[in-house]
């Protein structure tokens, strides 16, 4: 197997040749029924990749094939599920896809079977979550559970958080919510403070998220959580669960009422369909939900095993952004899901793709001499509409686009204006935006002139389900990582955010030794 930067590689010289002779599609006149239509791949749960508006094209599609081949993207992504070792920063296995069903070898570590490991914990939280249901674990005073609390930041948050909300629609219509979940991250005590000053105390379990045990704000923040149960007349052990790796302090400990386990394979980013996720969401929906969801990311998870970039789609958007990034040179991408279950995906796929991605140095920790991620940012539509899409549309950056929507709404509730339902309009708007960012206007008064030419894609499908879920989340996951195999980066971990917590301790140290922060310090309140 060969790891190779990407300018070392045939591909990217051919890929630099294309592009000294591009010239960007014109969308306006190819973008018809048969071009729609030709340009859509399946990949899981229903939900389909459209390219139509990329400036796509049979002899760029052919190259990019050649680039996935070159750099061996199926035959990486094989050895990271057969367990070998691709965090090489930290030297660790990447076993996320192992969370929800085994497409390679058994992992086996120490004896241990670990994809027997993580279906365990599965059925140890689903079961626990079934208990707090029925009744069977309640608080320190009796009272039945009626709210989960996770503590948790980074991936601990964004991942859980996004998934929660995504779902809590289709959970009410379908029947399905059993606790209401609320989400402390920040160390700033005023999350801490609006958080609980909305909940009962008495009936509430809060779920306590560190792998290591040790991060500074998560700690903060449980003790911040416990002196309020203690004022409350409360037992915190009673009240508390935790989701941390079995070589933590927190691990196997009386002070919580339970504690379900992940291991260091597990990155934080890539958490969500581990325990990270999973308890707090068998908690609100329950264990069969998160089950489903892990079904779909299974499935799209095979998707990505598929050679053929036409019908392996993460493969595929993977390939069109190097495509945009490295020789286009568009340095971001706006992520806009016409779903408004979807608020807080963008923020979780900022994580995902910028701490996978933002490194200026290969897997082998040497320096890189080409672009790698880009700046990812999005808003559910219409709102972004009247936010940031006046630059989209006619700013002197192109940004490609990344659009998600679903024929139907997950609640079912709507009304009938001027001739159509909400829902109606909202995709009408989705398919406004496709048409008017590719074909753009002509205009005698350039203010009111689009150039068009802006390239997007579509990730839709019937209805945001749990297994939909799943599977746009896979989706998104595997696009990293297949970008992060040409890039020639080790996309698992994260050496850029460890140096401010470094500088943190020093900060609240009585002198740090250093006299900028000495002083900001200072101004800051601090000393």
């Amino acid at each position: 197997m060969k790891f190779l930067d990407f300018n070392k590689t045939a591909s990217y010289k051919k890929l630099l040749k294309t592009a000294k002779k591009f010239k960007p599609l014109e969308l306006g006149s190819v973008l018809d029924t048969a071009r729609i239509r030709g340009c859509s791949t399946p990949f899981a749960a229903g939900l389909c990749y459209n390219w139509a508006a990329k400036h796509s094209s049979t002899s760029l599609l052919t190259t990019l094939q050649e680039l996935a081949d070159e750099q061996e993207l199926i035959e990486k992504y094989k050895l990271l599920l057969d367990g070998e070792v691709m965090n090489t920063g930290e030297k660790r296995r990447v076993l996320h896809h192992l969370l929800r069903g085994q497409l390679g070898k058994n992992v086996v570590e120490k004896g241990n079977d670990l994809g027997a490991f993580y279906k365990k914990e599965f059925e140890r939280y689903s079961a626990f979550a079934g208990a707090v249901h029925s009744g069977k674990i309640r608080g320190s005073t009796g009272e039945t559970f009626t709210t989960a609390v996770q503590i948790g930041i980074g991936g601990s948050d964004l991942g859980p958080r996004a998934l929660y909300h995504a779902l809590e629609g289709w959970a009410e219509t379908e029947n399905k919510r059993k606790l209401k979940a609320l989400f402390i991250s920040n160390v700033d005590p005023d999350d801490g403070a609006a958080v609980l000053s909305s909940i009962k105390p008495a009936e509430t379990l809060f779920i306590l998220v560190s792998k290591s045990g040790t991060t500074q704000e998560t700690l903060a923040n449980e003790l911040f959580v416990k002196a309020k149960l203690i004022k409350s007349g409360l037992e915190p052990s009673k009240h508390i669960v935790a989701v941390t790796s079995e070589t933590s302090p927190l691990a196997h400990n009386k002070d919580y009422l339970d504690s379900f386990y992940i291991d260091d394979y597990i990155g934080g980013r890539y958490s969500g369909t581990s325990a990270v996720g999973g308890v707090v969401l068998s908690l609100a929906f329950g264990g069969e939900t998160f089950g489903a969801l892990l079904e779909g990311a299974h499935e799209a998870d095979k998707n990505a095993l598929i050679p053929n970039i036409s019908n392996n789609a993460a493969l595929l958007d993977a390939l069109f952004g190097v495509w945009e990034r490295n020789f286009l040179g568009y340095g971001a991408t706006a992520v806009l899901p016409y779903s408004q279950a979807l608020i807080r995906f963008p923020a979780h796929l900022q994580q995902l793709d910028m701490e996978s991605n933002g490194k200026s140095v290969n897997r082998f920790g040497k320096a890189i001499k080409y672009v790698t991620g880009p700046v990812i940012f999005g808003e559910p539509g219409t709102n972004g509409q009247h936010s940031f899409y006046q630059l989209l549309h006619q700013g002197t950056s192109i940004i490609p686009l990344q659009f998600v929507g679903f024929k139907e709404s997950q609640r079912g509730e709507d009304v009938e204006v001027e001739g159509s339902s909400s829902q109606t309009k909202l995709n009408a708007n989705l398919a406004a935006q496709i048409v008017a960012f590719a074909k753009g206007k002509a205009d005698s008064n350039p203010n009111k002139a689009f150039s068009g030419g802006r390239p997007s894609s579509l990730i839709y499908g019937q209805r945001l389900t749990p297994q939909a879920l799943g599977a746009l989340l896979a989706h998104f996951e595997n696009k990293v990582m297949f970008q992060g195999f040409i890039w020639n980066l080790n996309s698992f971990d994260q050496e850029g955010v460890q140096l401010g917590k470094a500088l943190t301790k020093k900060a609240l140290s009585a002198d740090s030794g250093d006299a900028a922060l000495d002083e900001y310090a200072r101004l800051l309140g601090i000393k």
